[in-house]
């Protein structure tokens, strides 16, 4: 899906995929950040969880979207932790969005639940972390995941995503690789 005009925040996406190209990371910013501010909004969010922050483009959108919420977000890499806080605070959203350094396993456990909103768009999908992202969601809450398409665990993901059991899930993408859920 392509970005529209519309998209306040294109800057940070063109400034992520000019930082990956330069240092040839795996900073990668979503291509559809206003799909991911109507989805923060219609939910009606509080609380929003990102996996995998690159520049800050995706937190940047759901805090437009969800203009009282507060976001967590997690990036390993400390150069793109320093991106995004410095992206961040120059749009004024430093006191909403909270990025945390370190690897999504060592962090998840140390947050509260009752998320209204996560994404994942760290790297391939693992079946471990949409586990735990299950645990911090409340009922009801949106999940939204990334990658999907990329083979290996993420077909693990993606079978328990249209288990029926625990979510109940649809793809928004032609290429299968993003799916929307919602707790059961």
């Amino acid at each position: 899906m392509a970005r529209t005009s519309s998209d306040p925040y294109a800057k940070v996406h063109a400034a992520t995929l000019k930082h990956r190209a330069q240092h040839g990371c795996g900073a990668w910013p979503y291509g559809n950040g206003p799909l991911l501010s109507t989805i923060a909004a219609a939910s009606g969010a509080k609380r929003i969880l990102e996996l995998g922050c690159a520049l800050g483009y995706t937190s940047l959108s759901f805090a437009h979207g969800a203009p009282k919420a507060r976001i967590d977000t997690i990036e390993r890499d400390p150069e793109h932790v320093r991106l995004a806080r410095e992206n961040i605070a120059a749009a004024g959203m430093d006191k909403r969005i909270a990025v945390h350094e370190g690897d999504f396993a060592k962090v998840l456990p140390a947050l509260e639940a009752g998320y209204d909103v996560a994404f994942f768009d760290g790297h391939t999908p693992v079946p471990a972390l949409h586990k735990a992202l299950h645990g911090l969601l409340r009922t009801g809450g949106v999940l939204i995941t990334a990658n999907l398409n990329h083979g290996g665990t993420a077909d693990a993901v993606h079978a328990a995503l249209f288990d029926g059991k625990t979510w109940q899930s649809a793809l928004i993408d032609e290429d299968g690789e993003t799916a929307i859920s919602v707790k059961l």
